[in-house]
């Protein structure tokens, strides 16, 4: 099996960075990086020193059900979007994640939900994603619950 990693859709990046609202349409926060690592849902990397982001609640989601978690993320305020790859993306620096299923309806498919180490996302993923049943994957953090990045089969 096949798989990419993808970023948030650039016509939701371009969304929210044109109208400064996230999910609940909150304004976002503005703020310059120090240097922290800021992961950014875009470009899939690290906000650069120095440059300005965006902190916002994000919902991954285009229904709104039980399933459809809403957390803070980072967006870098000018990057470009990251390609879909089948590399394990920069962002993903943590010693594990919350991998988890998803239907096509967007609900949370019970038991594929798992703690899993980094290095093993790319396997465990296309472990799910050979399943009928599983549209794509999320990973989550471990720690906060926050959205990092999609994964879907590669054509």
């Amino acid at each position: 099996m096949k798989i990419q990693f993808e970023a948030l859709p650039a016509a939701e990046v371009a969304h929210i960075r044109s109208t400064g609202r996230d999910s609940y349409g909150n304004p976002v926060e503005r703020h310059r990086s120090d240097g922290t690592v800021y992961p950014c849902r875009c470009c899939l990397g690290a906000v650069p020193d120095g440059a300005e982001y965006l902190i916002l609640a994000h919902r991954p989601f285009a229904s709104r059900n039980p399933y459809a978690e809403t957390g803070p993320i980072f967006l870098c305020a000018e990057c470009v979007r990251a390609e879909p790859s089948a590399q394990v993306p920069e962002i993903l620096r943590a010693p594990d994640y919350i991998v988890r299923g998803y239907s096509a309806e967007e609900r949370i498919l019970y038991g594929t939900g798992q703690v899993t180490a980094t290095e093993r996302i790319a396997d465990y993923a296309a472990t799910l994603l050979a399943r009928p049943d599983v549209a794509f994957v999320d990973v989550r953090s471990a720690r906060n619950n926050c959205y990092q990045c999609r994964i879907r089969r590669a054509s």
